[in-house]
């Protein structure tokens, strides 16, 4: 599956199985790009991100942290506002309570962001609208 046959299958905002989906997705290429560089069709990658950010759950916060940290190229294309699909503070709050290394790593970036001013005028809503903007645009 490639980004405009995943937009066009599961839209911008997926929702039950159709998330399900876009998880297990995300899971199999985050392991191919850190199998190989190049190999998780990063496009794809940062697509699935923003499908589970308009998803708004906070379980998939972590889902887009492995995804982002799982290459170079990962990392520079799946921003980290990404985790933040349901805001800062519950997504902090979240990432604090969880066991997980890759959730403090995560919180620790965020919290690094944050204190440099990077969520400043930050929303959901504005996020997602321009996500929705962007890929408009790619589809014309």
């Amino acid at each position: 599956m490639d980004e405009e046959e995943s937009l066009r299958r599961f839209g911008l905002h997926p929702t039950g199985a159709r998330l399900d989906e876009v998880r297990r997705l995300l899971g199999e290429r985050t392991e191919r790009e850190r199998r190989a560089q190049g190999e998780g069709d990063t496009e794809l990658m940062r697509l699935c991100c923003v499908q589970l950010f308009n998803g708004g759950d906070l379980d998939d916060a972590l889902l887009v942290w492995n995804a982002k940290e799982a290459g170079f190229d990962a990392a520079c294309s799946i921003e980290i506002e990404l985790l933040l699909g349901r805001g800062l503070g519950p997504t902090k709050d979240h990432l604090a309570a969880h066991p997980a290394p890759s959730a403090a790593a995560a919180l620790r970036r965020l919290c690094e962001l944050e204190e440099a001013g990077a969520f400043e005028g930050f929303s959901v809503e504005e996020q997602s609208a321009g996500y929705a903007r962007y890929y408009a645009d790619e589809e014309e």
